[in-house]
């Protein structure tokens, strides 16, 4: 990259899918701001349920073909958010999904759950050694609720961020630290509120997720930061609606394949991790760029 954007964010998300119902708006607002996004998947969703009947076929227990369909999907969706900069860490297909925790493609070689933390950085490395993001957007140690591709890419991300910082770290290109790391969260009152808001409206899901199933939810003091995405909510259920196998919409809610419904959250919240709060102190950013040097 010979010339780069004054602001650059990266986001690392396990499979297909993640970044949209997490971050949608984060990137569709950042990406019409003018910002380099890129986005690192680290599987194809190979081991994912399948929503539409007529794409059944491709169920991993059936014909397959999933994770490469969801490669497509994911490349709509980049679309719809304005993300020009999409890579499979190490390339497509180099890391399996590795299914639900405590299930045998844990351990099946290939799975980036059975990975070796600092093989699977090595790549990421790279990645941000070319694009020196001063942001990057990950998941907290739990992986947000536990899955085993979401708790890895958290340990990638982490490592990476700190092999890339390092001089005697010879991974390719030039040392970078990253200003400022991020988790996504969402603030317990919040989705409360929503969850509330989903049950009164009865948008026809067979019943209710629960909420301790949506990812980071977390007391407010934790939050650091809150992106409010309401302009870049067409582009985010648009980015959704792309991952069709995945994702069954009804605007503002969708459900997984479960069936169980749950709000779209147009404004993202995150705790900062490492790096420091641009925000006066006891407030939050409302930008995740906030005090970084340009």
């Amino acid at each position: 990259m010979s010339e780069l954007p004054a602001r650059r964010l990266l986001l690392v998300h396990a499979h297909p899918d993640d970044e949209s119902i997490n971050n949608g708006a984060t990137m569709a607002k950042y990406a019409a701001e003018g910002a380099h996004v890129t986005l690192v998947t680290c599987t194809l969703g190979e081991e994912g349920e399948v929503i539409p009947p007529g794409l059944a076929h491709l169920a991993p227990d059936r014909e397959g073909g999933l994770g490469a369909y969801r490669g497509g999907e994911l490349a709509a969706a980049m679309k719809e958010l304005g993300v020009g900069d999409h890579r499979f860490l190490g390339g497509p297909g180099r890391f399996r999904d590795s299914g639900m925790m405590g299930v045998e493609q844990n351990h099946r070689p290939g799975a980036f759950w059975n990975t070796d933390v600092d093989a699977a950085a090595a790549s990421l490395v790279e990645v941000i050694r070319s694009v020196r993001p001063q942001v990057l957007i990950t998941y907290d140690p739990n992986g947000g609720y536990g899955h085993p591709d979401h708790i890895q890419a958290h340990r990638v991300a982490m490592r990476a961020a700190e092999l890339a910082a390092d001089p005697g770290h010879f991974g390719g290109g030039e040392p970078h630290a990253i200003a400022k790391i991020y988790w996504n969260r969402v603030p317990r009152p919040v989705a409360e509120r929503a969850f509330a808001g989903l049950r009164a409206a009865n948008p026809d899901f067979p019943g209710v997720a629960d909420i301790d199933d949506v990812p980071g939810v977390v007391d407010e003091s934790q939050i650091t930061a809150e992106i409010d995405g309401a302009a870049y909510a067409a582009a985010k259920y648009a980015a959704m609606r792309a991952h069709e196998t995945q994702i069954a919409l009804k605007e503002p809610y969708f459900a997984l394949s479960n069936d169980l419904g749950q709000p779209v959250f147009t404004t993202e919240y995150y705790q900062l991790a490492a790096g420091v709060s641009g925000a006066a102190a006891g407030q939050r950013e409302h930008d995740l760029f906030e005090g970084v040097d340009k």
